[in-house]
């Protein structure tokens, strides 16, 4: 008889999530209600995007000027309602679209509202409801980013003391959701990935990884994301270093979305995303949106998180306005210290 230990069954979101949480309970509500209702959130954007035979315009832009999608607003309808039905810890919310930290209003919710006996937790959540505008006409992966923070907002506060939870929903083939969660002072980090049934609905989630990591050296294959490639153009030493990838063999993956491509290293294992800034190619990226849930997600799995304009970890700087905005560097710790040196010398 063989003596390799049974394969272990699914495990279950829930099930999951109860064996991260701190014993003395004191983040109940994160882990039994507000990250279920955020997968149960992508579950069902998922399912609205399925039914959206054609994407247009809304006729409307968001607060930044930017022109709104049919499935940009319908994405952030289904958050808000979510956070206003299911979470009662959730007390502000600000996205992309709306980027204005409001209170959020469980009163005007249908039906009771879960866990409004909890007042000892307090969040503000921080998304971008539908990340990759560019490249969903053409049926490309797309994804929702999100952010949770301690209290009542995002503004001001450090980072690695103030977020505490990060979601990449990823919107392709299948539905997946990649989970991070790091608790201050506890020196601890956690990051998995929990794939959705037909349904979209988190009590039918299963963990696919309960422990994402990039991969450690040797690599048998190395992949790179070269986002914002105009800059190429105007910085040569961005230039040099994309000749360089491409001289030493690296394999070009990049679809233009920033979800999928930091998700594509992840479930890879290898892989860096480089978005760097010039005069000419302004920052795109936000910082409250896209890049402090991002960093997150790709440090708690091992990795390293930049900004190509200094070399800071994206995680060091306190936010002090929703339109904060910087490039990107993050993936393999030694891809991401490669182009650091390339870019900065």
């Amino acid at each position: 008889m063989s003596s390799d230990p049974k394969p272990r069954g699914p495990v279950s979101l829930a099930s999951h999530l109860e064996a991260l949480a701190p014993r003395d309970g004191s983040r109940a509500e994160l882990f039994g209600s507000v990250i279920p209702a955020v997968i149960d959130a992508v579950g069902e954007i998922a399912k609205a995007l399925q039914k959206a035979h054609r994407v247009s315009l809304a006729g409307t832009a968001n607060t930044f000027g930017d022109d709104q999608l049919n499935v940009d607003v319908a994405a952030e309808d289904i958050l808000r309602r979510t956070f206003a039905a299911r979470c009662a810890s959730v007390v502000a919310a600000s996205s992309e679209e709306d980027p204005v930290e409001k209170p959020v209003d469980h009163v005007a919710s249908a039906g009771p509202v879960v866990g409004t006996e909890a007042a000892a937790e307090r969040y503000a959540v921080a998304f971008d409801p539908l990340d990759g505008s560019s490249i969903i006409a053409p049926n490309w992966t797309v994804g929702t980013i999100l952010g949770v923070w301690d209290g009542a907002t995002a503004v001001g506060q450090a980072p690695d003391e103030g977020q505490v939870a990060a979601v990449l929903g990823v919107y392709g083939p299948r539905t997946t959701a990649v989970v991070a969660v790091r608790i201050p002072g506890t020196g601890a980090s956690s990051c998995f990935e929990v794939g959705l049934d037909g349904e979209g609905l988190s009590r039918g989630a299963e963990v696919l990884r309960s422990d994402v990591r990039l991969s450690a050296p040797p690599f048998k294959t190395r992949y790179f994301a070269p986002a914002n490639l105009r800059a190429a153009a105007q910085d040569e030493r961005y230039m040099a270093l994309v000749s360089g990838y491409i001289a030493e063999g690296y394999t070009l993956r990049y679809s233009g979305g920033l979800v999928p491509d930091v998700v594509h290293a992840l479930v890879k294992g290898h892989g860096v995303y480089v978005s760097p800034v010039t005069a000419q190619s302004r920052a795109k990226l936000r910082r409250l949106y896209e890049l402090f849930p991002v960093a997150l997600i790709v440090e708690a799995a091992g990795g390293k998180a930049v900004d190509p304009a200094d070399g800071r970890r994206i995680l060091d700087s306190v936010l002090q306005g929703t339109d904060e905005r910087a490039g990107l560097v993050c993936g393999t710790a030694e891809e991401v210290d490669k182009v650091r040196e390339a870019l900065l010398g």
